[in-house]
């Protein structure tokens, strides 16, 4: 049975709070003191803590930070009669869950007291959820998932950590090839020392061979001064070279000698340079068939092909999906201070049903979106940017010339209509919903903001609330 504490210096509002809350079947205490409600909860644990702003022993500022400190599960509401937004600021940094201003309804009580509960419930879940999992979550580094695929993944991971050995990580965009380097090297002997991440597909040849192995003075044009490179700053850690299908044959050669000796020479230098460097490579390329087309060296591709480990894509682990929303809507709503507690049945299935071509890299953007989006207490189909009535529209076929134009029509204008809110809703939130700071931002008159919010129902959240 859930236990909730009412403190109020007025007995016939913590009565009528008494009578509220146990009809709904939890058992329910009061105090008319802070000291009073603090000898209480040294006796006993409550879950959720109702107590008045102003009192006239202790206040509720002062049994707020003292409950908290006796019981940091319990969640505490703060009910006053004097409701402002910089009290209402001040109690939820301070570690109130939610607000309430008197005068307030038995519905109004049975709901905030309903969503402290079940916050408590998804706090202490998570926390004994990542306590569990303490010693797996290092290892695997946010590989996040229950397939048999990911827990391959991760006893591969387990057995090559403690060694040397050079790893070449295979998988689509989005799959988490960064996040296996970093679980690799966080639970091998270097991993107190730097890790550093570099993505082969972004410089060109020879601009890479200068970042990775570095320059003399007068080695090129505008090479004013000695440069050290990534594997020299990087000497005793892990570097992990992704999309190495786009590396040079040149540099492919000079990766393939520094595998062999661990030295190599800057550009411009004439002696070698010895380090001691552990390298994970990664593609989203067939490497092999690279090598049949010629593209890719066959010697370098044999060095590296020492312990593969294969990513497959969020497509063919439907099973993940789930757990790896979840993670990421625990990660952002904490982020945005937002009160959700999960995805309704319609958002689960239409997460399941989505093929995901971005993989884990997409889930988390749309997830992170939906959080931005989401104005109740759990994610529905519309808070889910995945084509949603677009996407259905799209799947009819018309019959006639005419038909296909209205429905052009149709279709051309619920994606600008969609496109609108969510750049007002994106404008609003980085800017602290400060309505005349995010039109000036985007480059809009406040009047014609305002306009955009009213046509989509945007509204400021309540403070305190989701």
């Amino acid at each position: 049975m859930h236990k909730i504490l009412i403190i109020d210096d007025e007995e016939n509002i913590c009565q009528s709070c008494l009578k509220i809350l146990s009809k709904m079947g939890w058992h329910a205490e009061y105090a008319v003191t802070g000291y009073d409600a603090l000898k209480l909860l040294e006796k006993e644990p409550f879950e959720v803590v109702i107590t008045d702003l102003k009192m006239s022993s202790m206040g509720g500022m002062e049994v707020l930070s003292r409950v908290k400190d006796l019981s940091p599960d319990t969640m505490v509401i703060v009910i006053t009669g004097y409701a402002t937004v910089s009290s209402a600021v001040e109690v939820m940094k301070m570690g109130a869950l939610d607000y309430l201003p008197k005068p307030f309804t038995p519905d109004e009580l049975r709901a905030v007291v309903r969503n402290a509960l079940l916050e408590r419930d998804l706090r202490i879940q998570n926390r004994h959820l990542r306590e569990s999992r303490k010693k797996e979550a290092t290892l695997s580094h946010q590989l996040i998932g229950e397939s048999p695929q990911i827990k391959t993944v991760i006893n591969m991971i387990k057995k090559v950590a403690p060694t040397d050995s050079t790893v070449l990580i295979y998988g689509e965009s989005g799959t988490g090839k960064e996040l296996i380097s970093r679980a690799i090297h966080a639970n091998g002997m270097r991993k107190e020392k730097v890790f550093f991440a570099v993505d082969c597909g972004t410089l060109s040849g020879n601009l890479l061979e200068s970042e990775l192995f570095g320059y003399r003075k007068g080695a090129f044009t505008g090479a004013h001064e000695n440069k050290k490179g990534i594997f020299e700053i990087a000497d005793g850690g892990t570097v992990f070279l992704d999309e190495i299908s786009n590396l040079s044959p040149d540099v492919q050669g000079k990766l393939l000698r520094f595998l062999e000796t661990q030295e190599f020479i800057p550009l411009g230098a004439t002696s070698l340079v010895k380090v001691d460097l552990r390298l994970i490579l990664a593609t989203n390329r067939d490497l092999k068939e690279m090598v049949h087309e010629g593209t890719f060296r066959e010697d370098f591709y044999y060095r590296i092909f020492v312990y593969p480990i294969m990513i497959p894509p969020l497509r063919e682990r439907t099973v993940d999906i789930l757990p790896i929303a979840y993670h990421f809507l625990e990660q952002f709503r904490q982020a945005m201070g937002k009160h959700l507690t999960g995805f309704d049945e319609d958002a689960v299935r239409r997460l399941m049903g989505y093929d995901w071509p971005g993989n884990a890299r997409q889930l988390r953007n749309v997830i992170e979106r939906a959080v931005i989006l989401c104005e109740g207490d759990v994610i529905t189909p519309k808070d889910l940017p995945l084509g949603g009535d677009t996407d259905e529209l799209m799947e009819q076929v018309p019959s006639t010339n005419e038909e296909l134009k209205e429905l052009k029509k149709t279709i051309r204008r619920k994606a600008v209509n969609k496109l609108e809110r969510d750049f007002v809703l994106n404008a609003l939130t980085k800017n602290e919903w400060n309505v005349t700071r995010a039109a000036a931002r985007v480059g809009l008159q406040r009047t014609n903001f305002q306009n955009l919010m009213k046509k989509y129902g945007i509204k400021r959240p309540v403070a305190g609330r989701s």
